[in-house]
């Protein structure tokens, strides 16, 4: 039986500048499966250095991930951290993207087993070990992480993080109860207050100006999605004005940005750059 990861294994993220990986098990959460840990050590890391988890997109390839924030973490002294979710260990969609919020027979799951929580296991596990004392991070999602950054802010809340960026997702979890998830909050019983602090909370959601190719074998099609939007644009563009007139509506402030990304397509990579400078800007503010 696999046993959880102690704290002081995670050491191995930050064991020599640039690319690292470990592996981590939390039994209470993902009983029998492995997350792998991929991190951009820059050279003079301390445990006082900002700290990012960025999610990969359904090619679940955590590594590429990393590596597009390697100069970044470099130049800026932050430890960049990618959560790997291998398609064997958490199969398609619902285990990823979507969370593992519902089981097979279309009950809710504990929120103690959606796949959300493994940036705040692996905070807690990083302050345990003394490897940050940090009190906060960033997030960086892109594609299926978009939908992964998005729906944890809007299901978990965002205590303990400074900002987030959710970059070209292809579907949308609207902070509405008109429709069930993964489309809406239906049968969630979100606190209306956890919407109110996630509307007043620095959120980026970029698109890149030319993601609008909705030909591609992972473009969402269903009609849930389709409702939002016939491109990925479209669809952010949709998410971000659907939030900001529930603001309105609720009568709470509304921090977010729309960032068009000009000249880009569906690009993990470029996606990542331009959101370096947003978050780097956030988090000083902080």
């Amino acid at each position: 039986m696999p046993k959880n990861t102690p704290p002081l294994a995670l050491k191995a993220l930050i064991e020599k500048p640039g690319a690292n990986s470990t592996p981590f098990r939390d039994e209470s959460v993902f009983p029998g499966r492995m997350v792998t840990l991929r991190a951009a050590c820059p050279e003079n890391y301390s445990p006082d250095s900002p700290l990012m988890f960025t999610h990969h997109g359904v090619g679940r390839n955590g590594a590429d991930y990393r590596d597009y924030w390697l100069s970044f973490a470099a130049e800026h002294g932050w430890l960049v951290i990618v959560p790997e979710f291998s398609e064997e260990e958490f199969p398609d969609q619902p285990w990823y993207n979507r969370g593992n919020i519902i089981d097979e027979e279309g009950a809710l799951n504990p929120p103690s087993q959606w796949t959300y929580q493994i940036d705040r296991l692996v905070f807690a596990a990083l302050r345990d070990a003394g490897i940050t004392r940090r009190e906060s991070y960033s997030l960086f999602g892109h594609s299926a992480g978009s939908q992964f950054v998005h729906r944890m802010l809007t299901l978990l809340g965002t205590d303990g993080i400074d900002a987030a960026a959710a970059a070209n997702a292809g579907e949308y979890t609207l902070p509405l109860t008109d429709a069930e998830f993964p489309y809406g909050l239906l049968g969630l019983n979100v606190d209306p207050q956890r919407l109110a602090q996630y509307f007043a909370f620095p959120l980026f959601v970029m698109y890149g100006e030319e993601d609008v190719d909705n030909t591609t074998k992972n473009f969402p099609n269903s009609e849930g999605a389709l409702r939002q939007g016939s491109t990925r644009v479209e669809r952010a563009k949709f998410y971000f004005e659907t939030a900001q007139a529930e603001a309105e509506r609720m009568g709470v402030p509304f921090n977010w940005q729309l960032v068009p990304v000009p000249g880009v397509g569906h690009d993990g990579n470029r996606m990542s750059a331009a959101a370096g400078p947003l978050l780097l800007g956030a988090e000083k503010n902080c």
